[in-house]
């Protein structure tokens, strides 16, 4: 059939269009194609690393820092972090120079740092999970926030007095002879200083005697010198110079102000040189010896001040201060002893009695602190539901601190002070959440194997060529 000029006219100028229409199809594609492409490598960006000293250091790895040498963070943008990383969300922040200073608010950390997010998949212990109300008031979850407080903690245990073993002295003549009176001759006697004792003979110190007041010069200035050295008193000296006879006794005296607390003193005894005739203590000042377990060394330092009441005397405190802390421990009770000084007007602490001792410790520093019942201790880890935005219950892994008073216990990490946390009933969320991740992974599909690569066959020839020229 024939076509007429003027349709073939317009049939060839459909053509030309379509082909146009086409290609501006295809340039406009690809232009899109290119734009979403640059879209997400720019939405792909790679993680960045920075030092919290020196913000300027911006490198593509991890690694450490080239002018301080700390560990590089990841460099996070605050604007992102205040408006929500879909991706990965952030649990709190801490500084970077002191993991336990934490936040729940981007900043600026006490030394001036920017503050490094922490995410909750870093701290996650389990799977997140959502209970509606009712359920929620059936299982009596109770909640609690966390703070920051004071480290303070107060020890109490218990003690017994001894005497103070500075306080205490040991008479033993340096001669030997015999004692032929004894004045003190009970153990408990109250004895002042100066107070004569008893009174010795002995050979020695009657020739000694003898040379002093018969002799001039050089030897009487060595018989002086020989009755100082066997401990005779000046006084004792001076008087025998004075009254011009040798004296058959020598008095022994009280050195100090105390209770003699043994004796060997009696009368007609021989003695011999270093034997222990009496022991006196000043009771003014006595010693407590308090026992101490191993966990609560870290709360006691020297000079602290303790609190001591005695069962004998209810309502009666006296105060001391630790004076020593023995460096090894009780073989049996597996406890360390400390010796605290306590002044003891009246005579009122005496020696073996039992005491109890509170000594209240502030290491001076704060942390974040929860209720000891929120933590979830499972042996190998601690952890710690804390109640998200939306009401959801979030298992968080946590370090431990201290533990202080009023049964709260301190978070080293993995919490921010204000954050709610559970205290009741997250017994049941724990297994809430054990069951669901379990559940999760048997339901997650499994990674499918990638099929082998199709052998390519080459085409049938037919005398070197193609088959298909023939059909």
């Amino acid at each position: 059939m024939k076509i007429p000029a003027d349709k073939k006219l317009i049939l060839i100028g459909g053509v030309i269009l379509l082909l146009i229409a086409t290609g501006t199809g295809i340039i406009i594609g690809r232009s899109n194609n290119e734009r979403s492409n640059a879209t997400t490598a720019t939405s792909e960006e790679k993680q960045l690393w920075t030092c919290g000293m020196h913000p300027w250091i911006v490198t593509e790895a991890p690694g450490q820092c080239p002018i301080c040498g700390m560990t590089l963070v990841p460099k996070v943008d605050n604007s992102t972090a205040k408006n929500g990383d879909k991706k990965r969300k952030i649990a709190f922040w801490r500084a970077p120079m002191e993991p336990t200073e934490v936040y729940n608010h981007p900043g600026k950390s006490k030394m001036g740092m920017d503050l490094v997010p922490v995410y909750e998949d870093q701290v996650a212990g389990g799977v997140e999970i959502k209970i509606n109300p009712v359920t929620r008031q059936n299982m009596g979850l109770r909640t609690a926030r966390a703070k920051t407080a004071p480290l303070v903690r107060t020890i109490r245990t218990y003690g017994h007095i001894t005497y103070d073993e500075t306080r205490t002295y040991r008479l033993s003549p340096k001669v030997s002879g015999w004692i032929e009176k004894v004045t003190v001759d009970f153990t408990g006697a109250m004895v002042k200083k100066g107070e004569l004792l008893a009174e010795i003979y002995s050979p020695q110190l009657l020739t000694a005697e003898e040379e002093l007041l018969g002799s001039s010069g050089e030897m009487k200035k060595a018989a002086r010198s020989r009755l100082l050295y066997w401990d005779v008193p000046e006084e004792t000296i001076r008087d025998l110079e004075k009254s011009g006879r040798v004296s058959k006794t020598i008095p022994l005296r009280s050195p100090y102000t105390g209770v003699v607390t043994s004796t060997r003193a009696v009368a007609g005894a021989a003695i011999r040189p270093g034997q222990i005739l009496y022991a006196i203590s000043d009771l003014s000042r006595v010693w407590v010896e308090a026992h101490i377990f191993e966990y609560e060394l870290p709360w006691i330092k020297m000079g602290q001040t303790a609190k001591m009441t005695l069962p004998y005397q209810p309502g009666t405190a006296f105060t001391g201060k630790v004076s020593y802390i023995y460096p090894y421990l009780q073989k049996k009770t597996r406890d360390v002893v400390i010796r605290i000084e306590f002044k003891n007007p009246g005579l009122v602490l005496k020696p073996d009695m039992y005491a109890d001792i509170e000594i209240k410790s502030d290491p001076g520093r704060s942390g974040t602190v929860v209720p000891s019942e929120a933590i979830l201790r499972s042996g190998t880890e601690n952890l710690v539901f804390v109640v998200g935005d939306n009401d959801n219950f979030i298992p968080r892994k946590v370090t431990l601190g201290v533990n202080i008073e009023g049964d709260r216990v301190e978070i080293k990490n993995g919490i921010a002070p204000g954050e709610k946390v559970v205290i009741s009933g997250q017994f049941l969320l724990d297994s809430e959440s054990k069951l669901k991740e379990a559940v999760a992974k048997m339901l997650a599909p499994k990674k499918e194997k990638k099929a082998a690569p199709a052998t390519k066959i080459a085409p049938a020839t037919k005398n070197g060529d193609d088959f298909f020229d023939d059909m």
